[in-house]
């Protein structure tokens, strides 16, 4: 592994001409409008604040931060100091609870980066902060590789399900991972051998932009390196290892991606399921009777913002949801333990219901109908008779598109291919 160190220059705030700049004037409406500030800082400290972070830092009553940003304060500042505890939700509610004081909350780089600053947006009014961001870790990242922050694909795995890294692997792929922990790396470069990503260029920057900022390189196959700051960012340049078959993001993953007991929506079908179900960023899909969750982890793979519950009954099937959403990457797919239409209560209202079991149940359409936002879609699909009986009898009432899928495969047949068929299915479409 090669290892460069840093000497990072003294700051030097810039105009946007790129000339030293004048001290700004202290913004008033910042002490007097506002009661909470939450400014980025650097590995360089106080001294990278820029005169208007400096300010709101040296104006609050209270400052809250880390340990490591708390030590970057001067030794006689006799400021009442409040440390994340763990859970942190303990330190945002006491925070909350001193609404109207003068805090300033420090967090690592850009507050709106997977920081803390979101998390604060989520519980009070913006309009009641002043958010200063600091260069996020990926932006420093991206100045010491040549990256365009643009071209890379951008995750956290702090306090994060390490699995997510999953479904961001491929072949070029630029990665900048946050990390958890000096362990993290060797995670990484584990699950990219395992994967078939062994050949993986693997660059660690630890603590970027301060007096010990060093940068370790090596590759997946070989990394080993477990002495590391605990404050580091991960870069990877994904690269396959020969005859590796990269899983794609769009819908019709090939069978062998999954586990299962045969309760599978199979490729083709799967893949004409997802069009209908039209998959968008922030959107809601109830997988009901999901099997081994095939469709809403691909409904999950398509964009890292779509969300997905799954409904399954059955216990061994339960376990291959679990086990195939963290083998595809999404680890955060909602799984229920439960039978519709029962388990369906009280679930956040869906934009897409696909229901792959279940059709024939009393009550199961009915509740999904109900439970349906107006302009959501619901996909079923059968393969019986009577489940073929009871989609024409919606398709009646509600209309839609009904759509029968038949798909044949060649086989060996003595000496000869033949083609074999599957079952057919029926497939109803319909937005309410």
């Amino acid at each position: 592994m090669k290892e460069t160190h840093f000497s990072p220059t003294p700051h030097c705030p810039l105009s946007p001409e790129g000339t030293p700049s004048s001290p700004l004037p202290t913004p008033v409406c910042f002490k007097k409008q506002k009661w909470l500030s939450v400014v980025g800082i650097g590995e360089d400290g106080l001294l990278g604040l820029s005169p208007a972070a400096r300010s709101l830092v040296d104006g609050a009553q209270v400052i809250v931060g880390g340990d490591r940003h708390l030590a970057m304060l001067p030794t006689d500042d006799k400021r009442e100091k409040l440390a994340w505890t763990s859970p942190i939700g303990a330190s945002v509610e006491e925070i909350i609870r001193r609404r109207g004081q003068s805090i300033c909350v420090l967090a690592s780089g850009d507050p709106m980066c997977y920081g803390i600053g979101v998390t604060l947006t989520r519980r009070l009014p913006v309009s009641e902060m002043t958010i200063i961001p600091a260069p996020s870790a990926f932006s420093l990242a991206c100045a010491r590789l040549g990256w365009s922050l643009a071209e890379v694909e951008t995750l956290s795995l702090n306090g994060r399900p390490p699995s997510l890294l999953q479904s961001y692997i491929y072949a070029g792929a630029r990665l900048l991972i946050l990390s958890e922990g000096k362990s993290t790396p060797v995670l990484v470069a584990q699950m990219l051998t395992q994967r078939g990503f062994g050949r993986s260029q693997i660059t660690v920057l630890e603590r970027m932009g301060g007096n010990e900022e060093r940068i370790v390189e090596g590759t997946a196959s070989s990394w080993t390196d477990t002495e590391l700051a605990n404050l580091n960012t991960i870069a990877v340049y994904c690269t396959a290892d020969p005859g590796v078959v990269c899983l794609p993001r769009q819908s019709g993953l090939p069978d062998s991606a999954y586990h299962h007991d045969g309760q599978l929506t199979k490729r083709e079908v799967r893949a004409i399921t997802l069009a209908a179900l039209a998959p968008t960023p922030r959107e809601l899909l109830w997988d009901v009777g999901a099997g081994c969750g095939s469709i809403s982890i691909e409904w999950m793979r398509s964009n890292g913002w779509c969300r997905a519950i799954a409904i399954e009954q059955n216990p061994s099937r339960l376990q291959y949801i679990a086990d195939n959403a963290a083998a595809l990457g999404t680890p955060n797919l909602e799984i229920i333990d439960g039978v519709a239409p029962t388990a369906l209560k009280n679930l956040p209202t869906p934009d897409a219901i696909f229901i792959g079991g279940g059709v024939t149940a009393d009550g199961v359409l009915e509740e999904c109908w109900t439970a349906l936002r107006s302009g959501g879609r619901l996909v079923a699909n059968v393969v019986t008779v009577e489940g073929e009986r009871k989609l024409l009898e919606w398709h009646e009432h509600k209309g839609g598109n009904l759509t029968r899928i038949a798909i044949q495969h060649a086989e060996p047949l003595g000496k000869f291919l033949a083609w074999r068929a599957m079952a057919p299915v029926t497939q109803w479409i319909v937005v309410k």
